[in-house]
């Protein structure tokens, strides 16, 4: 008997879940990049860009539909339009967090899958990497457009590139920017703004938070 009672327990746990993430919407106020969408009876007033609890996010609207982004997909909806929907919640962006050494932000990431030692650095345009490491990674940086640069030695000359990734922990970004410096500096790569200008960045106290966004 034990046995039944604990499989109609299960049975009814998965159930309420399931009728938990199920979404009632609909559209019922349309304005100039704004929307009220209702969602399981309980309404809210969305401006383009910010989203419900639930992580339903409105893309666009105007007085005659909105564009809602659900599960990660887009879908119009006319005033008045309803759906229901499986719905889960989108996935936690992965975050890394930071603690200064000496005052600087310190840490170990990959380029194209070669172990590089970063420092943050959002005064950097972009990453920075010196020519030994460059040429540990396998880069021909010799054939990306030659720029000038300020070191801390004074002018010099640096090689664009294109990394194919660099990944700090669980945050990976593609098609990264960078450029190679001809020469020793900078001593430790520079985790510069083409990376870091694709992430979510906060300070709590002294401890920095990056987070990928989606």
């Amino acid at each position: 008997m034990t046995k039944y009672w604990f499989t109609a327990l299960i049975i009814l746990l998965n159930s309420l879940a399931a009728a938990a993430e199920e979404l009632d919407i609909l559209v019922v106020g349309l304005f100039a990049d704004k929307a009220v969408v209702e969602v399981n009876g309980e309404r809210h007033l969305l401006k383009v860009g910010k989203s419900t609890p639930e992580g339903i996010k409105l893309i666009a609207a105007n007085s005659s539909e909105a564009v809602l982004e659900i599960k990660g997909e887009r879908q119009t909806f006319p005033l008045g339009d309803r759906i229901s929907t499986q719905f889960s919640p989108p996935p936690e962006q992965p975050q890394v967090s930071l603690w200064p050494t000496d005052g600087m932000y310190l840490t170990t990431g990959t380029v194209n899958g070669y172990t590089v030692d970063f420092l943050v650095d959002t005064g950097a345009f972009s990453v920075a990497l010196n020519a030994a490491t460059a040429e540990r990674l396998g880069i021909d940086f010799y054939r990306g457009e030659q720029v000038g640069v300020r070191t801390a030695s004074g002018t010099g000359f640096g090689y664009k590139v294109t990394l194919d990734y660099v990944q700090i922990d669980d945050i990976k970004v593609y098609n990264v920017g960078a450029v190679v410096l001809d020469g020793p500096e900078p001593s430790t790569a520079l985790l510069g703004m083409t990376f870091l200008g694709q992430l979510d960045i906060e300070h709590n106290g002294e401890r920095l938070d990056l987070r990928q966004k989606y």
